[in-house]
């Protein structure tokens, strides 16, 4: 386990969680989340593990068509969004 010490004007990566709408293009739809880490902290952010996941899906890596699933990830929901697409547009 790491503690990673947090400061809302820290240069490094966590300040693109404070943006109020993250954009991604993924299975050819442009999928903006908006985003609320002052209000809701950790849950209502896109975290770089779910855009890292997503594109995998989109790789092919994982077959989707006539499965279910169930995201247990901790966020806004974005893998679920993409899979559901990929889903779709693979059927």
């Amino acid at each position: 386990m790491a503690l990673v010490p947090y400061e809302e004007t820290a240069v490094m990566g966590l300040q693109k969680f404070h943006k109020p709408l993250a954009t991604f293009s993924f299975a050819n739809h442009t999928i903006r989340i908006r985003q609320d880490w002052r209000q809701l902290g950790v849950a209502a952010v896109v975290w770089d593990a779910a855009v890292v996941l997503s594109a995998y899906l989109e790789m092919g890596a994982v077959e989707l068509r006539g499965r279910r699933a169930v995201e247990l990830g901790a966020g806004t929901g974005l893998v679920g969004i993409v899979a559901a697409l990929l889903e779709r547009d693979r059927a």
